[in-house]
């Protein structure tokens, strides 16, 4: 995933670039600190995804989004990150197109959560078939509401909705056949850079949800390992 950092402030614009560079398979191949500066970089670079602030001195980044998200279908995903957290910066966001919307401070986590989710999407595409790929894409099921791993309605006490989306998106890069298709707690907690308690509380709530399988393997000694499957 190829990524425009854009921000008005130098080191805010630092930080977050060095969000990016400990996602696996992303690189930060631009940085801006205005909203022309932006839309040239995003023109001669084009990145994949840009992260994007809403206060810059000489446009509003709103208007940025919008002339980012032209339609096309190479165009950026952009994810919104702002200390702004009104209705209606919130509204204009989500109808100019946005893929998120973050709130600074955030973590490390809530963002490679986002980034995954837009490298899922990019892939997922590709892939369109029939009308359940397109309600996957658009986040719904169809006749049903929305399942949203690891949502608010369902998060027990202590785990977050962004860390939970980032368990569960490289749950389902590792899906498919074969030996490689599931994960071990540790595994997962070193692709996540969680710890290995807070991977495994994650993955079990899970498996709760029946989002995820759990199977054994058994070794020479001890006790056997938890490897999770992701089946959505």
């Amino acid at each position: 995933m190829r990524v425009l950092v854009v921000d008005d402030d130098f080191m805010v614009a630092k930080v977050h670039s060095g969000y990016v560079e400990r996602i696996a398979d992303c690189t930060v191949v631009g940085v801006a600190h205005n909203g022309a500066d932006a839309l040239d970089a995003a023109a001669r670079l084009r990145p994949e995804l840009v992260l994007l602030d809403v206060y810059l001195p000489d446009m509003s980044g709103l208007e940025v989004l919008t002339r980012l998200r032209t339609g096309a279908s190479d165009d950026p995903f952009v994810l919104v990150v702002t200390a702004a957290d009104d209705s209606d910066t919130v509204a204009a966001a989500l109808h100019g197109g946005a893929l998120h919307y973050l709130v600074k401070p955030f973590d490390s986590a809530a963002l490679a959560a986002q980034v995954h989710r837009a490298t899922r999407i990019r892939r997922d595409l590709d892939r369109v078939r029939d009308q359940s790929d397109i309600d996957r894409l658009f986040g719904g099921t169809g006749a049903a509401p929305a399942r949203t791993p690891g949502g608010p309605e369902r998060m027990p006490k202590g785990l977050t909705t962004p860390t939970a989306e980032l368990v569960a998106g490289t749950l389902r890069e590792h899906s498919g056949s074969g030996p490689e298709a599931d994960l071990s707690a540790t595994e997962c907690a070193e692709a996540t850079r969680l710890s290995r308690v807070s991977a495994r509380r994650y993955l079990e709530h899970f498996v709760s949800t029946g989002q995820v399988t759990v199977r054994l393997r058994y070794g020479g000694t001890g006790r056997p390992e938890r490897r999770y499957r992701w089946v959505g």
